[in-house]
């Protein structure tokens, strides 16, 4: 017996399950859209939980050939937040499935 109670078959049982749920928060983050702006709403990137881009729009206004390097000041700061909104869900959700435990491997 471990503690608590249980057997072995018990902890295998419920290791299983959450493994399921693991794989399937995985696999909605994975398709989750995660939305991020600079320069106040002139450049949006949306970006999925795998951290796949997948639009970038600019507004016509920030695009200044006397200051091409503002543009793309604005572009890496809208990715890098969407990066970190995606991150940061991908931790909170496999954060309530393992009770806050840091799992090798999964982190």
């Amino acid at each position: 017996m471990f503690p608590g109670g249980k057997n072995m078959k018990d902890l295998m049982k419920q290791a299983q399950k959450m493994q399921q749920e693991m794989m399937k928060q995985q696999e909605e983050l994975e398709n989750q859209i995660f939305e991020a702006t600079s320069g106040g709403g002139m450049v949006i990137v949306q970006m999925t939980g795998k951290f796949e881009v997948k639009s970038i729009k600019i507004d016509p206004e920030a695009v200044d050939p006397e200051d091409v390097e503002m543009l793309e000041d604005l572009i890496v700061a809208a990715l890098q937040e969407a990066f970190k909104k995606a991150s940061d869900a991908s931790g909170e959700a496999m954060g309530k499935l393992t009770g806050g435990m840091k799992i090798p491997g999964l982190f």
